[in-house]
């Protein structure tokens, strides 16, 4: 007997719910696989790291950052920020760093480098798995990473 969901799944016209399918489907790949237990948000964080540490990317951290600092309308309350990061740091796979152009800093350990290594493996097994069509994916992200864009630019990239 055919899952339940599948004739639902089948039918669905709503673009989103059908991205959600998927995106909810290849983080629990990841979890169910990894070697370690992470929440699908510490995964995200982990990728963000990495993401953040690019030089392109540090290059525009440190400018909004100066952008605050000299706004003084926008209150950074470390403390609480830091703590989805010290939480990564306590399994020892991120460390916090205190540097001269931001507020500090975000590295991922030999750890850290080594459960991105598998999350990102896990992610192309489960893609090789589910017939990932990567041309209709490429196109449909072409087609839609503008609205982010504009929106975290108007945001001014503060959240």
């Amino acid at each position: 007997m055919a899952h339940p969901h599948v004739k639902a799944i089948s039918e669905m016209e709503d673009a989103s719910k059908l991205v959600d399918i998927i995106a909810e489907s290849k983080s629990c790949y990841v979890r169910d696989n990894l070697s370690v237990h992470l929440h699908d948000s510490q995964i995200r964080l982990i990728k963000n790291i990495v993401k953040h540490s690019k030089p392109h990317h540090r290059k525009v951290r440190v400018r909004q950052y100066a952008k605050i600092n000299e706004d003084k309308h926008f209150d950074l309350h470390l403390k609480l920020y830091l703590k989805k990061y010290k939480k990564l740091e306590r399994l020892g796979l991120a460390e916090i760093l205190d540097v001269e152009d931001l507020p500090y800093d975000v590295v991922l350990t030999d750890k850290g480098l080594e459960i991105f290594s598998q999350i990102e493996a896990l992610e192309d097994e489960w893609a090789s798995k589910v017939s990932c069509d990567i041309e209709a994916l490429r196109e449909m992200a072409l087609n839609s990473f503008e609205y982010s864009y504009k929106f975290k630019k108007n945001q001014k990239y503060q959240f």
